[in-house]
């Protein structure tokens, strides 16, 4: 897998802003825009209705811009992605939205075996999007990527001290080490991807090694990862890159620094990434409107905005990025297929389980 090179700069996109419904059906509090109640009775093949786990603010913008240029309204509601999913599943025919729209390869692995998705068949999502990034059986596919990677303290740790994920089980990180729960599901698809390219027994003996250097606690977010390593209560961690991003902007002069595990010539396993996607709902009352926002989300004018709105990549790796984000260097990913996030979870459970990774 070559090097995920990043390009200097982006422009600077202006989009109309586009007046958010008010639902005539309920929602609760975490919803941030309702589907109208015309829209859960009628076809309306000039609008789309999509849910979403990424939150307004970083799709709202995408969303307008799409209207502007091809007139296809774009309905949304928010809200957790579990929440999302058993709400389609409740709604089966019935339910309005077209797309799903959230974060990280084991959401939507549950989605699609949750038998909610149809074939994309899009040949456009195809060619611009690397395989490793999509689903398996063509139900899903990424639109930004995010790296989980190493971070450390710059007052009291060298680049030159680290090496790999699995390096930060070695007793020179006894008592040094932060990390956030194993109940989430960005450390849930880590391990997973961990087992894929290690096998489970030295995946296993990786986690227990991490566990045995834990400084404190698993934390219950990577912000606090971060604030404990700044603190001084340890050294390193385990983060989603996005995360640094947004703390960094907030504290520019803090002293951490992102790091790229198993860079090495002779590691074939690279860092690991994983994505926020979508794909169209098996029920969708507009599936062709619904292919052509993915396409348009996959297309290169669409990826910087959505991706540069939450500090993320584009999966599309000659997209200009977001200055910030490169400022963070270049790094060679896993190829290993996001399929396995998934696919590989009831396992990565069951081992953090074993080796008592709260």
């Amino acid at each position: 897998m070559k090097n995920y090179r990043l390009k200097r700069g982006y422009g600077v996109i202006n989009v109309a802003l586009f007046g958010l419904l008010v639902a005539g059906c309920s929602a609760d509090k975490d919803s941030t825009a309702a589907v109208s109640e015309a829209v859960a009775t009628d076809t309306v093949m000039d609008s789309i209705v999509v849910y979403s786990s990424r939150k307004e603010h970083l799709i709202q913008p995408v969303f307008a811009q799409f209207t502007e240029q091809t007139g296809i309204a774009v309905k949304y509601t928010t809200d957790k992605a579990g929440v999302l999913i058993e709400r389609i599943k409740t709604e089966g025919q019935n339910s309005p939205a077209d797309l799903l729209i959230t974060v990280d390869a084991g959401n939507l692995g549950y989605a699609a075996a949750e038998g909610i998705f149809q074939p994309m068949k899009s040949a456009v999502i195809n060619q611009n999007i690397a395989a490793h990034l999509r689903d398996d059986k063509d139900l899903w596919t990424g639109l930004s990527l995010r790296a989980r990677t190493i971070v450390y303290s710059t007052e009291r740790v060298r680049s030159s001290d680290l090496s790999t994920y699995q390096a930060i089980g070695q007793n020179q990180w006894q008592g040094r080490v932060c990390l956030r729960t194993s109940k989430k599901v960005y450390n849930q698809s880590l391990v997973a991807m961990l087992i894929a390219e290690l096998g489970e027994t030295k995946a296993e003996q990786t986690v227990a090694s991490w566990v045995a250097n834990l400084a404190i606690p698993p934390t219950s977010n990577d912000t606090k990862v971060m604030q404990a390593i700044a603190a001084g209560q340890c050294d390193i961690g385990i983060v989603n890159t996005y995360y640094f991003g947004r703390l960094q902007a907030q504290q520019p002069d803090l002293p951490l620094a992102l790091y790229w595990p198993n860079q090495a010539d002779d590691d074939n396993s690279g860092v690991h990434v994983n994505v926020s996607g979508g794909g169209i709902l098996k029920h969708s009352k507009n599936p062709d409107q619904a292919r052509r926002l993915l396409e348009w989300l996959a297309s290169e004018q669409a990826q910087g905005l959505f991706a540069g709105l939450n500090k993320e990549y584009p999966v599309i790796s000659s997209v200009a990025i977001d200055p910030q984000v490169i400022s963070w260097g270049d790094f060679k990913q896993s190829s290993l297929s996001l399929s396995r996030a998934f696919q590989l979870q009831p396992a990565a459970v069951k081992l953090m389980d074993r080796v008592g990774y709260q």
